[in-house]
């Protein structure tokens, strides 16, 4: 008989990037909800210590980490950090994530290209390496990628955030086919439109009336007609980090409306 507290990561210690808004945030608070202890990181120390008040004021354990998770050497202080005053790391989420700027791919420049992949792509790697190295001696543990649906179908102008969310998708499967002999799972999750500052940035900047205006379009065209909640994704999250997900590997979780299946609403 399925057991629940499968689900419970009681005294696990979860790192999650980019967990001082949006869907990291809300990937933070549905954690420590289940007992983890949670290392929000991002480079903007504001967010995550807010971040982590909020944790804190329902009794929750949460340490706020800056670090700019585009280098190297700050990725190997946060992972030091951790270590330090853990000793372990049992779940990684890849959440971080540069904003994706609009350019034809006859325009976009080197400047932007490395920008988007040093955070997108090339910090993910080195962070699920870091991890990864620890979770082995550890004997096993768990690494989610949060990707996109960009990372399948492009959208135009956004060439390099979307090639980066396909070498998201395949990082998760390298990582997964060599680390399964240890008992690490590694996953992606795969959002579509989601109300994070993220997507508000496509209208926040017009006049009230005019930026409701853009937000109903987009809305009505999507299949489910709505914009998705950053806690729909933390649901998926939480069966990822979980004791429930033992064998589930290179596996990816759309999470999108419906988006990916070409519907259009009449």
């Amino acid at each position: 008989m399925f057991d629940i507290s499968r689900f419970s990561l009681k005294d696990k210690v979860a790192v999650i990037t980019g967990g001082g808004r949006g869907i990291g945030q809300a990937i933070a608070f549905a954690f420590a909800k289940a007992g983890a202890k949670v290392v929000v990181t991002s480079r903007k120390a504001q967010d995550l210590e807010a971040t982590a008040n909020e944790i804190k004021a329902f009794g929750g354990e949460a340490y706020p980490l800056p670090a700019h998770l585009g280098k190297t050497e700050e990725i190997k202080k946060m992972i030091d950090a951790v270590m330090a005053k853990y000793g372990r790391i049992d779940i990684l989420v890849n959440n971080a994530g540069a904003s994706p700027a609009k350019g034809s791919v006859l325009e976009c420049d080197e400047r932007l290209w490395d920008k988007l992949m040093n955070i997108n792509l090339k910090g993910a790697y080195f962070i699920s390496q870091a991890a990864a190295n620890i979770m082995v001696k550890q004997g096993g543990g768990k690494i989610i990628n949060i990707a996109s649906i960009d990372g399948h179908n492009p959208e135009p102008g956004l060439s390099i955030y979307a090639i980066s969310k396909a070498g998201i998708r395949m990082l998760t499967r390298a990582f997964a086919s060599e680390l399964v002999r240890y008992n690490i799972q590694v996953n992606t999750i795969a959002p579509g439109p989601i109300s994070t500052k993220m997507l508000k940035s496509n209208w926040d900047f017009l006049p009230p009336e005019d930026a409701q205006k853009v937000k109903e379009l987009v809305e009505k065209a999507l299949p489910a007609g709505r914009i998705g909640d950053p806690d729909e994704i933390a649901g998926a999250a939480l069966y990822l980090a979980s004791d429930a997900s033992s064998y589930t590997t290179g596996a990816e979780i759309v999470i999108d409306g419906g988006v990916l299946l070409g519907i259009h609403p009449s």
